[in-house]
């Protein structure tokens, strides 16, 4: 018990690790918590200070999520057995409530998008992968990388479950509980969608570095 409350202790600080922050400070000389969206993420960086900024976001930040989940594998429960499931789920859940409270960033990070992918990569490979192609058809087509996001969550349950024909109810109800997180969390978008305020991001647009406060057509 003693070494499972460690090992999600040790999740928790490995999404808490806030590689937006970190990264806009040491080399832009800014908090990227403070232009766009005010979100500690990919997104924002990107929209702020451009891909070469968002790329190493992004990729930690999955990364964090992605290591977290394997900390299952240190807790001596029987590999591919429920407990072992249960306890991944588990640090699934520390890792992304580190991103959006970090230890090291006064508990104000992001919407865990890609921590949340990272670890769930680390639970049910085929569906994230799937989830993840779904996400760029979505964004190259629509622009919005909430509404991207937003549908690929919902169809981690429908794809494990229709595509891949598993049956776990704890799966099930995991991928079901992913889907309601990313609603929840993206719901302020969801009202500028329907309003049409909500912004666009152009993944293969150049753009310079034109930092945004808070309040110039805010996103993701």
């Amino acid at each position: 018990m003693l070494l499972n409350a460690l090992l999600i202790f040790i999740a928790y600080l490995l999404g808490s690790i806030p590689s937006a922050v970190w990264i806009s400070r040491k080399y832009y000389g800014i908090d990227i918590r403070q232009y766009g969206s005010k979100n500690a993420g990919a997104t924002n960086m990107l929209r702020v200070l451009g891909k070469r900024a968002a790329l190493p976001v992004f990729a930690i930040d999955m990364a964090k999520g992605f290591v977290a989940v394997q900390l299952a594998y240190y807790s001596g429960y029987m590999l591919g057995s429920e407990s072992m499931f249960v306890m991944k789920i588990v640090l699934v859940g520390a890792a992304v409530l580190g991103h959006i409270f970090p230890l090291f960033a006064g508990f104000r990070g992001g919407k865990g998008v890609a921590t949340l992918a990272g670890a769930v990569l680390g639970v049910y490979p085929p569906a994230v992968l799937l989830c993840l192609a779904t996400f760029l058809v979505v964004l190259l087509f629509t622009h919005y990388v909430s509404l991207g996001s937003m549908i690929a969550g919902v169809m981690f349950p429908i794809y494990t479950y229709f595509v891949f024909g598993e049956r776990s109810r704890v799966l099930i109800w995991f991928g079901v509980a992913v889907a309601v997180l990313l609603l929840f969390t993206h719901r302020k978008n969801t009202k500028r969608l329907l309003s049409g305020t909500e912004s666009k991001t152009y993944i293969f647009k150049k753009r310079p570095y034109r930092p945004r406060r808070r309040g110039q057509n805010q996103g993701e």
